[in-house]
C-alpha cells in the first residue's frame, strides 16, 4: 500500500486504524497493531476509572518504543472520547490523556472544540467521527486534523450514506484528510475507499475475532459463524440505530422501542431521561453479552464481518488486510 496522508500523520507503514470498540479493545490488541504496523484505537470508557487509564497510556508508550525501532514497522496508538454530557468523566479522560500523552484523540457525539483546543497543545491530533457534511465542515473549522467518514457500512453507530457518496461528498467540500469507516474486511475494500479518495481505513468487525479480544470465545466465534445477511439494526440497545448480529435472542426481543417508550419519546421533558435508562439497560446487556455466557447475545458488529473466517491473531487478521 502507497503511503497516505494518514500513514504521514501518524507514522505508520499501512493506513488503517484499529477502531475503538467499546468493551472489545484493549491494550494487548493495540500493542500488536502496532507492531504490524497500524495504529490502533481504544474507547476511554473502557476503563472504569481514570487511573485505569493511566496505567493503559504508560503499557502503550512503553510499546510503541519497541515497535517503532528502526528494524520493525512502527505504529501508533489513541484513544477514543464521547465528548458530550452524557459522559461524565470527559473532562477527567481528556486531561489524563494530554497530560501522559498519545498520538491522537478521536472524537464522538459532540463538539470536539475544547478536545482539539487541549490536544493540540499537547502535540496529540484529533480526528472526529462525522455522518455529514454539515458536521464536518464545523470539525474542519475548529482545526481537526482529519475526518472519519461513518457510513452506513459501519458497526454499531453507523451513518446514513454510502462510503463512495460519504467520502466523495467530504473530499469534494473539506480540505482536511477523509478516514473512511465501515465496510473494511479485506485488501479489496480497502483499495476501494482509497479509490473513492479516502486517506486511509477505520477497521473495527474483523478485529472481534481476535485472539487478543477481550471478549467471549462465543462472541468472537459468532463473528466466524454469522455474516452480512445476520447484521440487522437495532433501537434496544442506545435508543439510536445501532447494528447487531441477529441471534435468536435479538429476534425474540425485537429490534424496535416499545411502545412505552416510543410514546415517552414524544414528551419532550422526559425524551431526555427515557434515552438515558434505555442506553444503560441496553449497555449492561451487552456488556454481559461480550463478557461472559448468557442467553441474553446481543453482540455489536457490521456486516465486514462476512469475511471472517476463523479466530486469529491481530497480526495475522493485519496480513490479511494488507496482502
Amino acid at each position: 500500500m502507497n503511503s497516505t496522508k494518514l500513514t504521514q500523520l501518524l507514522n505508520i507503514k499501512y493506513p488503517i486504524i484499529q477502531a475503538p470498540m467499546f468493551l472489545v479493545s484493549n491494550t494487548s490488541m493495540v500493542i500488536e497493531g502496532m507492531k504490524g504496523g497500524i495504529a490502533g484505537c481504544i474507547p476511554a470508557l473502557n476503563y472504569r476509572t481514570v487511573n485505569d487509564l493511566k496505567v493503559a497510556i504508560k503499557e502503550l508508550k512503553a510499546a510503541k518504543v519497541e515497535a517503532c525501532l528502526p528494524d520493525r514497522q512502527g505504529g501508533s496508538f489513541g484513544f477514543n472520547l464521547i465528548v458530550n454530557k452524557s459522559n461524565i468523566k470527559y473532562k477527567s479522560q481528556l486531561e489524563m490523556i494530554c497530560n501522559e500523552g498519545a498520538d491522537f484523540i478521536i472524537t464522538s457525539l459532540g463538539s470536539p472544540q475544547e478536545t482539539i483546543k487541549m490536544a493540540h497543545k499537547n502535540n496529540i491530533k484529533v480526528f472526529c467521527d462525522v455522518i455529514d457534511l454539515n458536521f464536518a465542515q464545523k470539525v474542519e473549522s475548529l482545526g481537526a486534523d482529519a475526518i472519519i467518514a461513518v457510513n452506513n457500512e459501519a458497526g454499531g453507530h453507523r451513518g446514513n450514506l454510502s462510503p463512495e457518496a460519504l467520502i466523495k461528498l467530504l473530499i469534494a467540500n473539506c480540505s482536511i484528510p477523509v478516514i473512511s469507516a465501515g465496510g473494511v474486511g479485506c485488501k479489496a475494500d480497502i483499495d476501494r475507499m482509497i479509490s473513492y479518495g479516502a486517506e486511509g481505513v477505520s477497521v473495527g468487525s474483523p478485529f472481534i475475532a481476535s485472539l487478543e479480544a477481550g471478549v467471549t470465545q462465543e462472541y468472537k466465534q459468532a463473528c466466524v459463524d454469522y455474516g452480512a445477511d445476520d447484521i440487522v439494526m437495532t433501537e434496544r440497545i442506545s435508543g439510536t440505530p445501532c447494528t447487531v448480529i441477529n441471534t435468536p435472542y435479538v429476534q425474540k426481543s425485537g429490534t424496535k422501542q416499545t411502545w412505552i417508550e416510543t410514546l415517552l419519546n414524544k414528551n419532550k421533558k422526559l425524551k431526555k431521561w427515557v434515552k438515558m435508562i434505555r442506553f444503560s439497560i441496553g449497555m449492561k446487556a451487552t456488556e454481559h453479552a461480550a463478557t461472559k455466557v448468557t442467553y441474553k447475545t446481543v453482540w455489536v458488529a457490521g456486516p465486514s464481518i462476512s469475511h471472517t473466517k476463523e479466530i486469529l491473531p491481530v497480526r495475522k487478521i493485519i496480513d490479511h488486510l494488507v496482502n
